[in-house]
């Protein structure tokens, strides 16, 4: 009892700003999800306006389609934004004991790994709204109708454009993890071929599933990890002083 009572004493204030922040988060996260719960028309409506793909019809197939679909956009707006909030407070809680030059890092790789999202996030979208339109063209040359299922249609193409999106992220986590000396640039080149073996597995996994859309989403992640090597290839670790 006396040894947990001496760690609350010596740890209790760094536990409650924890569950502050935690808190705060969760906070964020309800908030995001009811703002993309409600707007959920403003979503339908943009992608019915200005996605339109020729000779596909959007329709509803039950009556709770248009729910579930709306829990689908909360949860992924509520994604987006909390995780960026979420590195920000990891970061204010860990900023008191962080060096400068590790402050540095902080500030060049937070605003650099969301706009490698935004790009990969573009990128997916981009990707798929190419791939619906040639299906629903060889469909139609084949006379089949497409009458395409509203909410298996928007969440396919938000999700796979988010995953693209968080893909595009990896070489942030790559940096890092050099950086701190977890593993050299040089097991990055040894493991080459397991990373463009999962790459094209991870690819296969995701819609569309034509050999066209395969190459142009798998192409980009492959450049984005050899890129990664050649950067951290300059990167020498500094050794500590010996004493």
């Amino acid at each position: 009892m006396e040894e947990i009572e001496v760690y609350i004493a010596k740890y209790g204030h760094y536990l409650e700003e924890i569950r502050k922040r935690i808190y705060r988060i969760v906070i964020v996260y309800i908030v995001a999800f009811l703002a993309g719960l409600f707007s959920t028309n403003l979503f339908v409506r943009f992608f019915i306006t200005y996605l339109n793909v020729d000779n596909v019809t959007i329709v509803a197939t039950s009556p709770f389609q248009l729910l579930d679909l709306a829990m689908s956009i909360g949860f992924f707006l509520a994604t987006i934004v909390t995780i960026p909030f979420a590195i920000q407070q990891i970061y204010s809680f860990l900023s008191g004991g962080l060096l400068p030059h590790e402050r540095r890092i902080f500030f060049t790789l937070i605003p650099l790994s969301v706009l490698l999202f935004l790009v990969g996030f573009t990128y997916g979208f981009g990707v798929m709204y190419y791939a619906v339109e040639v299906i629903a063209q060889v469909n139609v040359s084949f006379g089949i109708t497409n009458l395409w299922n509203v909410s298996h249609f928007i969440s396919q193409m938000l999700i796979t454009a988010a995953l693209l999106g968080m893909i595009f992220e990896f070489p942030i986590m790559l940096t890092l993890l050099i950086r701190i000396g977890l593993f050299p640039v040089s097991f990055l080149r040894r493991k080459r071929r397991i990373a463009m073996a999962a790459i094209f597995v991870f690819v296969a996994l995701l819609p569309p599933t034509d050999g066209l859309s395969f190459m142009i989403m798998s192409l980009p992640l492959v450049g984005i990890y050899e890129l990664t090597i050649v950067l951290n290839s300059f990167y020498k670790r500094k050794e500590p002083l010996e004493t």
